[in-house]
């Protein structure tokens, strides 16, 4: 995902591991800055914001039905990656639980003395 995320445009990976830009307009007493609201957006702050839409885009369409549900209520795209990277770490780590169980399992692999080799192979 994060190959294909940066052939498509290196700053979407960006706006996905850190916020997306949210453009401010400066003010002469505090706070000094504030979110601007649309109709205040110059063409240079619509691209900006632009791309974490292009980035939620790639992300859900990246991504199967099943796991939609998980990232439906997402808002910017940095959230969605990471409920996707919790899921899916979590499988990572049951998986290898079960490999490093399933190796234990298969190193202590003996014949017992009361069975035969049938039975030990089944």
């Amino acid at each position: 995902m994060h190959d294909f995320i940066v052939a498509k445009d290196f700053e979407l990976w960006d706006i996905i591991c850190d916020n997306p830009y949210i453009p401010t307009k400066a003010l002469a007493e505090l706070p000094f800055s504030m979110p601007k609201i649309k109709k205040e957006y110059t063409d240079a702050d619509r691209k900006v914001v632009e791309k974490d839409f292009c980035a939620k885009k790639i992300l859900v369409c990246g991504i199967g039905s099943n796991e939609y549900s998980r990232i439906s209520s997402c808002e910017i795209a940095k959230e969605i990656w990471e409920a996707l990277q919790t899921t899916h770490e979590r499988t990572t780590q049951v998986k290898q639980s079960k490999i490093d169980m399933l190796t234990t399992e298969y190193e202590f692999f003996r014949m017992k003395d009361d069975e035969s080799t049938h039975d030990m192979h089944t």
